[in-house]
């Protein structure tokens, strides 16, 4: 997008510019996780997680009953920590772990340089699509990928719905301004019923994914796992973010300088993969979550040979994770399957 032919652009291209313009966007320039960077994972806080995730998955395997084949697939692979830590925790479950064909699906180069140092000489495989997936059972896992997806958002007043804009007139004060729009046009696009909204978040980006996925589980088993900041609220809101330096900046800045992103609200996340004919197999929080998966018997196993300072920082860092004034209830996770599975480890 040539940035002196568009004075006003929507919302969405905005932030696919400011996230993945090949020069200029956010992520395709530096790796913006960690201390140093603007914002923190949950695999990159502690390897808990991700050992929870690896036994969730082979969890599912086994209600799939051991297919020979199965598509593990990473939506954003972040810095490949997590990966990292599911890979190695296979290695203690050989049949899974021989039945494995580990992918991940990533939009940044710069970030996929540094997940393939990360990860070595592993089985991983990098797509640009989902092309290159067998026809085998694929189980999807997206922490913190849909809410870095650009979004549009229309607001209503007396009467009228708005589409939000950004005026790019001056690159150093960035703006937002409204434009009229039909709402008509986003119910027969959405064809999922928003009469009762006076304000919509709404990522064209988030529903072709969806629509995607959809097809591949419905034609080969497996699942979706969503975890990523959000609410079930029925009634949306604006929940826009700009962060920098793990901190939220009042205003937009210069483009490409910082992370923009969102709540998702899985409310009309549900009503999206339902249209798609998938089931819902379960909702919930990251805390609740990680604790059905036992993340604190296994804390306890963990800490028992540990120095003092050693199991203090393991407890800081779980309580982090789980604790409901934190990432616990924050962050949702929600499985969505076809309708004839009835896998729900973690949300019972």
């Amino acid at each position: 997008m040539k940035l002196k032919n568009n004075k006003h652009i929507p919302l969405d291209k905005f932030i696919d510019l400011s996230l993945y313009h090949p020069q200029k966007g956010f992520y395709m320039k530096k790796n913006p996780i960690g201390k140093k960077g603007d914002f923190i994972t949950s695999p990159n806080i502690s390897i808990l997680f991700s050992e929870m995730i690896a036994i969730w998955i082979v969890a599912f395997w086994e209600n799939l009953n051991c297919p020979k084949k199965i598509n593990i697939v990473e939506l954003g692979g972040g810095n490949g920590e997590m990966l990292k830590q599911i890979l190695s925790s296979s290695e203690k479950f050989p049949d899974f772990n021989k039945s494995c064909n580990f992918f991940i699906h990533e939009k940044s180069p710069f970030l996929v340089k540094i997940q393939k140092f990360r990860l070595g000489k592993s089985k991983v495989i990098w797509i640009k699509n989902f092309k290159r997936l067998n026809n085998c059972p694929t189980i999807f896992i997206a922490n913190e990928f849909f809410d870095a997806l650009p979004i549009k958002q229309f607001i209503k007043k007396k009467n009228k719905w708005y589409e939000k804009y950004v005026d790019l007139s001056d690159l150093n004060k960035l703006k937002f301004i409204k434009k009229s729009y039909k709402i008509e046009n986003l119910k027969s696009k959405l064809k999922i019923n928003i009469n009762n909204q006076n304000f919509i978040e709404y990522s064209p980006s988030v529903a072709i994914y969806l629509k995607k996925i959809s097809k591949i589980i419905l034609k080969n088993r497996g699942g979706l796992l969503i975890i990523d900041y959000g609410n079930f609220n029925s009634k949306m809101y604006d929940s826009l973010k700009i962060i920098q330096k793990h901190k939220i900046k009042k205003n937009l800045g210069k483009i490409g300088d910082s992370d923009i992103t969102y709540d998702l609200n899985f409310n009309l996340i549900r009503k999206i993969l339902t249209k798609f004919k998938l089931r819902i197999a379960g909702s919930t929080t990251q805390g609740n979550f990680l604790k059905k998966l036992g993340i604190l018997q296994r804390a306890e196993i963990v800490a028992k040979n540990m120095i003092f300072s050693k199991k203090t920082d393991l407890y800081f860092r779980l309580k982090k994770l789980i604790n409901k004034d934190e990432m616990g209830t924050i962050f949702k996770v929600v499985l969505a399957t076809n309708k004839k599975n009835n896998f729900n480890l973690g949300f019972k």
